[in-house]
């Protein structure tokens, strides 16, 4: 298995100011589809977590540099590697790109979270070995 989950987005007008420069607050939105994806990949789809099983993964924590601005249209490869698991929370870092240029990153915290008491919990057993699966340093990852 990659330890790697790569996917791309399409920058479209909705993502961008009037200058045709992605907005940062889409970014983050499309940040969260790629996340969405990655569960889905692993095999725990949210709408399936959420709705069936009552717990989630929300952001605890995200940092970001935003290094060259991407524009409207352009296609952005996401690149999610996990870098740390606990015993409630993940640590993964976030890299895209368009082309070979690095246009931002980020590192982002999410919390296994139970929706109905609102309050941390372990995670399940299988999502912690799916997890575990893809843990990989920051120099195996290459960012």
């Amino acid at each position: 298995m990659d330890k790697i989950f790569t996917t791309e987005r399409e920058l479209r007008f909705g993502d961008c100011d009037i200058s045709g420069t992605a907005y940062f607050p889409s970014y983050l939105d499309i940040l969260n589809s790629v996340n969405e994806e990655f569960w889905a990949v692993m095999g725990f789809p949210w709408h399936h977590i959420i709705w069936n099983e009552r717990w989630g993964t929300p952001t605890v924590h995200l940092s970001c540099d935003f290094s060259k601005p991407s524009f409207f249209g352009e296609t952005l490869r996401f690149e999610l590697g996990v870098v740390k698991v606990g015993r409630s929370s993940v640590t993964v870092r976030h890299r895209i790109s368009c082309g070979e240029e690095i246009r931002w990153s980020s590192t982002q915290v999410l919390a296994a979270s139970d929706l109905d008491k609102h309050i941390s919990i372990a995670w399940p057993d299988a999502m912690r070995k799916a997890l575990e699966a893809r843990l990989a340093t920051p120099d195996e990852l290459g960012f």
